[in-house]
């Protein structure tokens, strides 16, 4: 018998509805859980944490297979170009859906401590993931733009989750206020290559883009030729104002020095799985989209904007680290210590070679498991009448629980990039990439800038290992928070001893 919704059903996800079958997913399970939370008595609402997970697992299973069709084609291309599904989404989807499990896994525990409604936490996290796979799928503007307030709009709310806490209502705030901004400033440099080519489309712009560019170098080889209708100044302006609004919004959202300022007080006031998944998941996909951008509609242009990304790596890594070397809470240790974090994917992209774009996937696999790990350790310190964020509060954490403290010391020796951790292995491709491409200042200080990380990252180790133990009671592990700190563990410490197919898959991503 034909049903003719179910052949329109069958024929929409054989087309245009595949490339977007792991989003939609996803979507039904967020509003899935919206539904039966109301169905669900106080007790039982860790449910909802299980639905959630089933639904990033769904969505996993949808992106591995949509490995084979990639495979065949080399992209698969939906909605008159719009959306993308390449071995680039692929990658940052399958990172996207990993750190979503993880920060699922870690929230149950926290929120039964804290008392909140879950069902609307967990949705939130889901319909983040969706924005942040649109981020890294689009090919069009309007749809990366869609993307980006997707995610940005769930974390605003999520980092002022805890509602009884002045902390976390303060940093929702500033959150709201500099994501606004940075989004407008954004949005003008998407209207101004829009205004330029005439298109959405970011090949279509990176293609004009190109040719303006050849044009305008034509010209000035040619003096002679330049009539005052062709002013080479005027036809390069646009095009650099263009460049500038869209790297400095970008910048806001990695939170590269100067635009880092809303990171320490978000990172400090928000609920801890949220600060991991703002930490990880949030800059992870803001860096697909700065990618994605930077390669394929200013790519042409590289040579006039790799120095302005060189300064803007080295202001990151020294104010990151200087400002880390102070800090007292973890979670801002944390924060700035992002930021040097930042400065090395950047100094990637200034290299530009196959050996960086390898190692801009590497470093990113690489940082999100190991900072997922470092904040799971503060999420199983948080206890009744005990917040655990700050380095008193670590004293003697091997005392109390030789796990937690042996996976600290695994995760902060990742983040300084120590061998044999996957830290490491991340910033080796990116000084080898320094070096292939004749980029030795450069090198030298990203080598030096790993002697204040390691002093930082020990402060932490010291107070957990040395230090004698306060008045804190022993931390108890739950099961999940146990699965998701083996998760990042393994991950930290595999990339690091095994490298072989974690560089594959990196190349399969960005390889060039």
């Amino acid at each position: 018998m034909h049903i003719p919704f179910l052949s329109a059903l069958t024929d929409y996800l054989q087309g245009d509805g595949a490339v977007i079958l792991p989003e939609v997913e996803l979507t039904l399970f967020g509003l899935g859980i919206l539904l039966i939370d109301f169905t669900l008595g106080v007790k039982e609402r860790y449910l909802n944490a299980g639905l959630a997970l089933a639904g990033t697992a769904f969505s996993a299973y949808t992106v591995w297979k949509l490995r084979v069709p990639v495979g065949a084609n080399g992209s698969l291309l939906g909605f008159h170009d719009s959306v993308i599904v390449d071995p680039f989404f692929l990658f940052f989807a399958g990172l996207f859906l990993a750190a979503t499990a993880l920060v699922i896994l870690l929230s149950v525990k926290f929120l039964e401590i804290e008392q909140e409604q879950e069902g609307e936490y967990y949705a939130l996290l889901l319909f983040a993931c969706v924005g942040m796979m649109f981020m890294a799928s689009g090919f069009d503007l309007i749809v990366m733009f869609l993307g980006l307030e997707t995610m940005a709009l769930s974390f605003y709310v999520l980092t002022g989750f805890l509602r009884r806490e002045k902390r976390s209502n303060e940093a929702s705030l500033k959150y709201v206020l500099l994501g606004a901004f940075s989004s407008g400033i954004l949005a003008y440099g998407f209207s101004l290559l829009y205004g330029l080519s005439d298109s959405t489309n970011i090949d279509t712009i990176g293609e004009m883009l190109g040719q303006r560019n050849a044009f305008i170098t034509s010209l000035l080889h040619n003096p002679q030729s330049v009539t005052p209708a062709f002013d080479p100044f005027l036809l390069q302006l646009l095009p650099v104002l263009a460049f500038v609004f869209v790297a400095v919004g970008l910048f806001f959202k990695i939170a590269a020095v100067p635009f880092h300022q809303w990171a320490p007080d978000v990172y400090e006031g928000a609920p801890t799985p949220v600060t991991m998944f703002v930490s990880v998941a949030s800059k992870t996909a803001s860096f697909a989209l700065l990618l994605r951008l930077f390669l394929v509609v200013f790519g042409a242009t590289r040579v006039n904007w790799m120095y302005l990304v060189a300064g803007i790596a080295v202001a990151s890594l020294t104010w990151g680290n200087l400002a880390a070397l102070t800090q007292t809470n973890v979670k801002r240790l944390l924060a700035y210590s992002s930021i040097s974090h930042v400065g090395y994917v950047l100094l990637g992209l200034v290299a530009g070679n196959k050996t960086a774009m390898t190692g801009i996937a590497y470093y990113l696999l690489a940082y999100i498991f190991m900072t997922a790990g470092a904040f799971a350790i503060l999420i199983v310190l948080r206890q009744k009448g005990l917040i655990g964020e700050e380095l008193e509060d670590l004293n003697g954490l091997y005392q109390r629980s030789p796990a937690s403290a042996l996976l600290l010391l695994i995760f902060m020796l990742s983040l300084a990039g120590i061998p044999p951790t996957a830290g490491f292995m991340g910033k080796y491709f990116i000084f080898l990439s320094l070096i292939e491409t004749k980029h030795p200042v450069l090198a030298v200080f990203a080598v030096l800038y790993i002697v204040p990380a390691l002093y930082y990252y020990f402060r932490i180790v010291v107070h957990a290992w040395l230090k004698a133990p306060g008045e804190a009671p022993r931390p108890v592990m739950s099961n999940a928070q146990a699965v998701a700190l083996s998760v990042a563990a393994f991950v930290t410490l595999a990339a690091g001893l095994y490298p072989e197919p974690f560089t594959r898959l990196a190349q399969y991503a960005l390889g060039r």
